[in-house]
């Protein structure tokens, strides 16, 4: 049996480093995909490249968090942002404040919109969606999410999960099941599994084979693995404090071995668009 295997890279648009080492994870790599973020400074630079690989899928990678400021006002979204106008810098402070009542759905929905209308603005068909930080595993965010798929056709929602033991695998396993069922529902396509969450920043080769390896041994017939690669010493990402090894990832992604390794646990790469094609 031969799997189909989707390598996505987060953060397109974040710095002009990301967006040159994505399309290098693409064309000397096995990234299939992207996620393009409508909040990122180099975000006109992506849509540029964008436009120049057409075999490469493009995907939303809506914001909630992060330090790139929304694309609508405080006055248009005061539940989103603080007093400066400003998001929250992790996924913890929006769960807060969903479970707390605190977050107005309908500014989520405007926001959301107005970073989804970014990404389809650029004139290439978008595949799939996604969130920064996993924020769409809430239901509040997870409900806009897929209503906005199914608004603007877009077919694919990724659905993260986790391998971990403890409160934080446990969490997101929950999550993602009523995800999962809100998506099926909509009839929305996501993969039959996931990897990317739990090596967010670390994705290197021995990584990416145990990903492979549990996937295959779970008799998945579809996997996507999300990655972040990046360029060393990107002048425009010393804002970011994430503790990411992007260039790490790249040279992972583009290693000549990670083929082999790929066919050898039993993957064919393929894009989104093959997904949502073979339902």
């Amino acid at each position: 049996m031969t799997r189909l295997l989707v390598v996505t890279a987060d953060d397109l648009g974040l710095t002009d480093g990301v967006n040159r080492a994505v399309r290098a994870a693409h064309t000397h790599g096995v990234v299939t995909a992207t996620s393009l973020l409508a909040v990122g400074r180099a975000f006109d630079g992506a849509a540029a490249m964008l436009r120049d690989t057409a075999t490469l899928d493009v995907g939303a990678h809506l914001a909630l968090v992060g330090e790139d400021p929304p694309l609508l006002s405080r006055r248009e979204v005061p539940t989103l942002v603080d007093p400066r106008g400003a998001f929250p810098l992790s996924y913890r402070t929006v769960v807060a404040r969903a479970a707390a009542g605190r977050i107005d759905p309908d500014d989520v929905r405007r926001e959301l919109t107005a970073q989804l209308e970014r990404v389809v603005g650029i004139g290439l068909s978008v595949t799939h969606v996604d969130t920064h930080q996993h924020t769409h595993l809430w239901p509040l965010v997870g409900g806009v999410v897929t209503q906005l798929a199914v608004r603007y056709s877009v077919p694919v929602v990724r659905l993260p999960w986790s391998r971990r033991r403890g409160p934080v695998g446990t969490g997101v396993r929950l999550l993602a099941r009523g995800l999962s069922r809100r998506l099926a529902d909509a009839g929305r396509v996501r993969t039959a599994a996931y990897a990317g969450l739990d090596e967010s920043g670390s994705l290197g080769l021995g990584a990416l084979d145990r990903a492979l390896a549990a996937a295959a041994g779970d008799g998945a017939a579809t996997l996507e693995v999300n990655s972040h690669p990046g360029v060393a010493h990107d002048p425009d990402a010393a804002r970011f404090d994430w503790g990411f090894h992007r260039a790490q990832e790249l040279a992972a992604l583009t290693d000549p071995r990670v083929r082999e390794l790929v066919e050898r646990r039993g993957f064919r790469l393929a894009s989104f668009r093959e997904l949502a094609a073979s339902r």
